[in-house]
């Protein structure tokens, strides 16, 4: 049963080796995604899972133990999500940040394993895998990762579209009141147009939880960027 779940975005520039001289820019969001992990482990959970967007149409499980890193934005850092021994499979871009923000905690209250959603994934298919993974365990948290829009400016990374305010505002809501009918709710192709890479995730949220009578609390709420960044619990 899901008991508790932490939202937190899940751009590399989180990293402060990835982000470099504009680290703090992002400061308010580090703080946000350290206290929605003080939910997760106050929940005393029996299993962690992080999910986190990927490419393609279908979930990909990756056990306790599974690394990641950096290296790609030329930062040498490694991560492991939870402990276990290492896979040859890496870790997505999505759940190396997840590995990296339960690292800042020293996590140590539950084992941990991830779960990349594909960006394609339909949402009745991301329903029921969130409905899995809440009858994993009597008490399951699920750290669950993905932004909003990229499209809020013209210097955004999908440039300016006025779809885009309404659409995060849409999803900031829904996150900060537990509204799972809202989050099914979310439409695969605009989220896509949009380039909101939380869409799957915060679907298979949705399926985890109907029913669990959890209350959401948006914590943080943003577009640094041009991008849409939310932190929420659900306890």
């Amino acid at each position: 049963m899901l008991v508790a779940a932490a939202v937190c975005p899940c751009p590399p520039l989180l990293v402060p080796e990835v982000a470099a001289g504009a680290a703090p820019e992002l400061d308010a969001a580090r703080t946000a995604c350290s206290d929605a992990l003080a939910v997760l482990a106050a929940s005393r959970p029996d299993l962690l899972v992080a999910v986190g967007p990927d490419e393609g149409a279908a979930t990909v499980p990756y056990p306790a133990g599974s690394v990641g890193d950096f290296r790609g934005y030329g930062v040498d850092l490694a991560v492991r999500l939870g402990t276990g021994a290492p896979t040859d499979r890496p870790l997505p871009g999505s759940l190396a940040v997840g590995a990296w923000l339960l690292s800042r905690t020293g996590w140590a209250d539950a084992p941990v394993e991830g779960l990349a959603v594909g960006d394609r994934l339909a949402p009745e298919a991301c329903a029921e895998a969130g409905r899995e993974l809440a009858g994993r365990a009597a008490r399951v948290a699920l750290l669950v990762l993905g932004d909003g829009s990229a499209c809020r400016t013209v210097k955004a990374p999908g440039y300016l579209d006025e779809r885009a305010a309404g659409f995060d505002e849409c999803c900031a809501r829904a996150l900060g009141t537990a509204d799972t009918a809202a989050l099914a709710a979310l439409e695969p192709q605009l989220a896509r147009e949009l380039k909101a890479a939380g869409r799957a995730p915060w679907q298979v949220l949705a399926g985890a939880a109907r029913g669990a009578g959890l209350d959401g609390r948006l914590l943080y709420e943003d577009a640094p960027y041009g991008v849409g960044y939310f932190t929420a619990t659900w306890a």
